[in-house]
């Protein structure tokens, strides 16, 4: 009977290692861990500062929600942990900060309304406590789909019935009745029963993602075939212009009957860039922008919600007391003015001046009180998600794996090009909400099942192969290597 130390001397002299590959590359949860400790004390001390800047006392309900901000996203990494270890450690790190970022905005504009309404004799009911509730449902929402979801080439046998899912979800808000479906701030995208209401809009963004990356894949070829040359430029054939034509026609849809102009733009664009990632051809995306350039013309000839939107956009200040007006958006501008550089420190502004400031707008109340700075250190943890996403992407093995992370991040990525643009006036209002910063549910839940199938696909990137590794081949010494010939190609 060998001794420990024989053994520990002769198991190296095989050449092999009992570990398997799984057990010894590093996961990098601890990583996650202590950047997700961070984010905690970033947002508890956020809070903390709002408060101070108030001029209040500091309260108990900071404590607790920093406690219930920390324990959603301890639980959510020990899922993390447990259901997808090899997950790009970063991802979940940035979600918690830009979703703590968002509490923080929204009690602070708590805090505003709560005292306006206190001066008022009126009842008030806080949006930040119901925030954190629709935080824990969509941390939730994401544990099931890395528990389901074990393998995200899975999606592609429910392709079809996700793509019929997500039209049905798409349509539902216009065909069904204004008791149901009821018209809010101009468009036409909630459903309602009872207390309860929901955007299904947000969750057929996911859904059709899924099929059109199953749908590319399988019908690549049909995309790479050209037809006929045009002033040297290969022309798609007729017949395979159908998936554009739908798409195109399912956002003029969008933005005739639900008057959803956010969500019909990100639709199109997002599958768009998805064609151009899986045929390597941009004569797709210069027929898919002539299309939209020429559907924009005509819906501004045709409606006037959308001639709205464009004045809005040309010179709000005009538009500034009429009825869907300017005012939002030049009271926006007149916020990041007020903030500038610097900003005026968190609690010590006043975005509550601003209508819809805690969804639509809580980019211009982030600008206000964090400044310049603020707002670009924003833009780079979204840049720095959206860059991981597309990094566990490219290193997947599987097409389809490409094609869906890929989507999924160009997807948070138009979604805040869209919000930011609108709000700084660079193109028009859409009225879509930033993701995990803005109040609501649908968007957050939405957004949390796309962090989850980012989350499936870096783990299936990032898990070493199964298998003994092979040996390295034995080379002969330089000194007594063969002298190979190479001939220059004339």
């Amino acid at each position: 009977m060998g001794s420990p130390v024989q053994g520990a001397v002769n198991g190296p002299a095989t050449g092999q290692s009992s570990a398997s590959p799984e057990s010894t590359a590093s996961t990098r949860r601890g990583t996650e861990l202590w950047l997700l400790g961070f984010a905690a004390f970033l947002v508890t001390g956020a809070l903390m500062l709002v408060e101070a800047n108030q001029e209040q006392a500091l309260t108990s309900r900071i404590i607790w929600y920093g406690l219930a901000f920390l324990g959603l996203f301890g639980f959510a990494h020990a899922a993390v942990r447990k259901f997808a270890p090899y997950a790009d450690p970063l991802i979940l790190p940035c979600v918690a900060v830009l979703n703590g970022l968002g509490l923080v905005i929204i009690y602070r504009i708590d805090l505003a309304l709560s005292e306006r309404a206190l001066q008022a004799g009126r009842e008030f009911n806080d949006d930040v406590s119901k925030q954190i509730l629709w935080t824990a449902v969509a941390l939730a929402f994401m544990l099931a789909v890395l528990v389901l979801i074990k393998d995200h080439r899975t999606l592609t046998k429910y392709s079809y019935t996700f793509g019929l899912a997500g039209l049905v979800l798409l349509a539902l808000p216009a065909v069904l009745p204004n008791v149901i479906a009821p018209t809010i701030n101009g468009a036409k995208i909630w459903l309602r029963v009872g207390p309860f209401s929901i955007q299904p809009g947000e969750f057929s963004k996911v859904l059709l993602l899924v099929f059109f990356a199953a749908f590319l894949v399988s019908k690549r070829d049909l995309f790479m075939a050209a037809g006929r040359r045009v002033f040297g430029i290969d022309l798609p054939r007729a017949r395979d212009l159908g998936p554009v034509l739908v798409a195109w026609a399912m956002s003029l849809g969008v933005l005739i009957f639900q008057k959803d102009l956010g969500t019909s733009l990100l639709f199109y664009g997002t599958i768009l860039v998805m064609l151009y990632v899986a045929t390597e051809r941009g004569v797709w995306v210069g027929i898919g922008v002539t299309l939209f350039v020429g559907g924009a013309f005509v819906a501004y000839q045709l409606f006037t919600h959308v001639q709205q939107r464009v004045a809005n956009w040309v010179d709000p200040l005009e538009t500034y007391d009429d009825p869907g007006g300017g005012y939002q958006i030049a009271q926006g501008l007149f916020g990041l003015g007020t903030g500038g550089v610097g900003g005026t420190g968190l609690g010590a502004g006043r975005p509550d001046l601003v209508p819809l400031a805690n969804t639509d707008f809580i980019v211009a109340a982030i600008g206000e009180e964090l400044g310049f700075i603020g707002l670009a250190a924003l833009l780079l943890i979204y840049t720095v998600l959206a860059l991981r996403g597309m990094r566990s992407a490219l290193a997947v093995r599987d097409t389809f794996g490409k094609l869906l992370g890929g989507g999924l991040s160009f997807l948070l990525v138009m979604q805040v090009f869209v919000v930011v643009g609108g709000v700084t006036k660079l193109i028009p209002m859409t009225g879509i909400t930033a993701p995990f910063l803005s109040y609501g549910g649908s968007s957050l839940l939405a957004n949390y099942i796309l962090v989850a199938l980012l989350l499936r696909i870096s783990d299936a990137a990032r898990r070493p192969q199964s298998g003994s590794r092979p040996r390295p081949v034995q080379q002969a010494p330089i000194a007594e290597a063969h002298t190979v010939m190479v001939e220059r190609p004339t």
